[in-house]
């Protein structure tokens, strides 16, 4: 049966129940299937969807775009230096007058609190493409990915290695206690997710019988794991830590032996990209160590990656369709 998500904004999954986002997963399959089939919608015709970036990207502007055009809508794109976001003009003014503009939009930048004065002013669904504190479209992404591969949710157990106080690491943490998953996050001492928010996980897992473990031990956070994941050591605006990361989170790099480690041999690896793996970017050519996975784990037959990458443009179709589509 269908959820009523009409009208709904997407800035953290917390706003989502577990059957909510169940119902997102399932209808990002049947539109994948659909599109797979030549089988287009025009649930969004006529729709105008911002898509307002302060951080560049790949996937999540290919995502949305793509999505925006296969359902009959047209995207904007709306670059730092496109609009008067926080400079001229305040967030909760551009939300009010973008809101009497565009029927939907996309926020993708740095500080949470900006995506939420956009979802309080706009008056149209607002869905949040990356702040520096959730990253919900791809944790749907990555969960359309894990269901691909093993048939469900619940139970699985999840294990991501490296710096757990990011938006992944705070966006899985939740996402996993929503579904009810075995989530691991594995990094050294002190970098782990704000002591409030794995409260508030733990509160949600107690209800899910989700289990959530926080340990700076590699072999036991990755024992019997279905899926290893990892991200960047250092985000945007963060090149400057570089160094002092890799001497903390080199431990952590994904690397066949942490495959091994799991005793698994079916684990796939996720990461929600890009990636430093082989050394032939600028940034790895300039800091050679900054190697979150290895190349050998990286093109294994355990990596998923590119099925994941694929899956943002499903899934972000499913929260534009869900939340603003004729159906």
């Amino acid at each position: 049966m269908a959820e009523n998500l009409k009208g709904r904004n997407l800035l953290t999954l917390l706003d989502f129940t577990p059957k909510e986002i169940h119902y997102l997963l399932d209808l990002s399959a049947i539109l994948k299937a659909n599109k797979r089939a030549g089988i287009y919608g025009d649930t969004l015709k006529r729709k105008n969807i911002a898509l307002i970036f302060e951080k560049p990207s790949t996937r999540t502007r290919t995502a949305f775009t793509v999505a925006c055009v296969d359902e009959g809508a047209h995207p904007e794109y709306l670059g730092k230096n496109d609009i008067q976001l926080g400079k001229k003009e305040t967030v909760k003014d551009t939300a009010r007058v973008l809101g009497r503009v565009f029927d939907g939009i996309e926020f993708r930048g740095f500080k949470h609190d900006t995506v939420v004065q956009l979802g309080k002013y706009a008056g149209v669904p607002v869905w949040n493409g990356l702040t520096d504190t959730f990253h919900p479209t791809q944790i749907l992404a990555d969960f359309l990915t894990v269901k691909e591969n093993f048939g469900h949710l619940k139970g699985i157990r999840f294990a991501y290695l490296g710096d757990g106080r990011n938006n992944m690491a705070n966006s899985l943490m939740i996402g996993a206690a929503k579904m009810g998953m075995d989530f691991r996050i594995v990094a050294p001492d002190g970098m782990y997710p704000d002591t409030a928010l794995i409260d508030t996980a733990k509160k949600i897992a107690a209800e899910t019988d989700a289990k959530l473990t926080f340990t700076a031990g590699v072999a036991d956070g990755v024992k019997d794991c279905d899926v290893l994941y990892t991200d960047v050591w250092a985000s945007m605006g963060e090149e400057d830590k570089i160094p002092e990361r890799i001497r903390l989170l080199k431990p952590y790099q994904v690397n066949i032996n942490v495959v091994n480690a799991t005793g698994n041999d079916e684990v796939i690896f996720l990461h929600c990209l890009p990636a430093f793996h082989n050394g032939e970017t600028d940034m790895a050519r300039k800091f050679p160590d900054i190697k979150e996975v290895s190349e050998d784990v990286f093109e294994s037959k355990h990596a998923k990656v590119f099925d994941q990458a694929e899956n943002r443009m499903h899934t972000i179709k499913a929260v534009m369709v869900a939340t603003l589509g004729n159906q």
